[in-house]
This record gives C-alpha cells, sequence and structure tokens, in this order.
C-alpha cells in the first residue's frame, strides 16, 4: 500500500529479545511511516507506552520486573507478527486487517488509528501474550500474586497516555482539522484501556485452564477476533465533514 513497505516488512521480521529490541523495532517503524499512514499513530502511540514500561521497569517500579518485560516482549511480538503477516499479503487476524487495510483513509481521525489499533492489540493480543509470558517465565496467570498487582499498577500511566493521545491526535490523518461536533468523542469515550486490560486478564486465565482442549482455544480466538474486529471497525467510522480525497496520496 505504501512504497516503504519493504522497509517495515525488514523491520518486523526479526522477533524482539528484550524491551529495547521491541522500542528499536517501533522506532524503525516510525521513523518509516509518513503522515498520512494510520499505522504511524497506532505505533507512535504504542511506542510511547512502551518507553514509560521500560522507565519504569528502569526505576524498580515492579515486584517482578522480569515477568513484566516479558510480557512487554511477547506482546509486542503478536503486532509485529501481525503487521508482517499482512505486509507478506498474508492472513493476519481480522481486528488488525480492520486496521491495516485503510491505513491511508485521510477522512479518519489520526486518534482513531491509534484506538483501533490498541483495541485489537490488548483485547485480542494480550490474553495470548500473557498466557505464553506465564508459559516462558513457568508462572499461572492468578489474581492473588504480584504479578497481576504489577500489571494493574501501569493502568493510571496507560490512561494519562492515552488520554494525552487523545488531545494530540485529534486531527484527521493528514493534520486537517475534525468539525467542532462530531460522534467521535462518543465513540472515544465508550473505550476504556482499563478495562480492556482487565478482560485481557481474564480471557488469559480461559486460555490457560483450555490448554488441555486447544479445539475450545482455537474456538474462544476466532471468537475474540470477531468480536474486537467489530470495535475495530466501530472505531474506524470516518468522521463526517470530509471533502478532500478519500485516501492519501
Amino acid at each position: 500500500m505504501f512504497p516503504y513497505d519493504h522497509v517495515l516488512l525488514a523491520a518486523v521480521q526479526k522477533r524482539p529479545q528484550s524491551v529495547a529490541d521491541v522500542l528499536q523495532t517501533m522506532e524503525a517503524i516510525g521513523t518509516a511511516c509518513v503522515d498520512g499512514d494510520g499505522l504511524k499513530w497506532f505505533n507512535w502511540l504504542y511506542h510511547r507506552v512502551t518507553q514509560a514500561v521500560e522507565a519504569r521497569i528502569a526505576a524498580g517500579g515492579f515486584a517482578d520486573p522480569v515477568w513484566l518485560a516479558q510480557l512487554d516482549v511477547q506482546f509486542a511480538g503478536l503486532y509485529f507478527g501481525a503487521l508482517e503477516s499482512a505486509l507478506r499479503g498474508q492472513p493476519s487476524p481480522g481486528c488488525w486487517q480492520a486496521l491495516f487495510e485503510c491505513r491511508n483513509c485521510a477522512a479518519i481521525a489520526r486518534i482513531q488509528f491509534a484506538l483501533a489499533g490498541i483495541n485489537a492489540h490488548i483485547n485480542h493480543d494480550l490474553p495470548q501474550a500473557i498466557d505464553a509470558t506465564c508459559d516462558v517465565t513457568k508462572t499461572a496467570p492468578a489474581r492473588d500474586g504480584q504479578r497481576y498487582n504489577d500489571y494493574t499498577t501501569l493502568n493510571p500511566t496507560l490512561d494519562r497516555i492515552i488520554g494525552a493521545a487523545k488531545q494530540e491526535l485529534r486531527v484527521r490523518l493528514l493534520g486537517d482539522a475534525l468539525p467542532a461536533a462530531s460522534r467521535l468523542e462518543d465513540t472515544l469515550a465508550a473505550w476504556s484501556v482499563s478495562a480492556a486490560r482487565e478482560a485481557a486478564w481474564r480471557n488469559a486465565e480461559i486460555f490457560w485452564n483450555l490448554r488441555p482442549a486447544p479445539a475450545l482455544t482455537s474456538n474462544l480466538m476466532d471468537t475474540l477476533d470477531g468480536l474486537t474486529t467489530l470495535a475495530s471497525k466501530t472505531l474506524l467510522v470516518p468522521v463526517p465533514g470530509w471533502n478532500g480525497p478519500a485516501q492519501s496520496v
């Protein structure tokens, strides 16, 4: 879709092994993307979130920093994997495809792209990342331990970063002002990162307990992708009042 997609593909082919690797890949994506690429604005927001996580790990802000770092790596790897599949023309989860297919739709606001990506990543990917992290670290997604506490203590930081992004990215893809009155505020207000992360942990618990039944896990993933895709498409409905070309160039 964009002439630099081969650069993005090269960036995401190598799976990260550390939070530093995650940030390096995000920086490569952000550098390559032009402002008229909706992917840039999700990546921009996710990069800010990951920087905050890295800073907190470095400051000793988690009881189990190794587990949180592993979660960060597992989590980002799912985003990079979905993007790699799409760039190769291979199937990717529907919730991600909803964003990738309209990367150059100029009528959509930057914050819509950012939140559609966050929606796909948290609601679809995060349960898998928690499950994979527990597998690697020989732990379990229990609510009565320090890892769940570390996980939830991130919510205020994420709320603050996303709240700021809702203001900073409240323009159309190419930077055009949005109409003074629209339904966008209602759409954005209906989406809560804290609620989404709590649901992701619950789903991770289900995945963990369904491990002896892979067919049921697969069915749950299909259902989760369907619901998350619907939410992504709702977040990506263009704001009325656009008079320019339907797509950026």
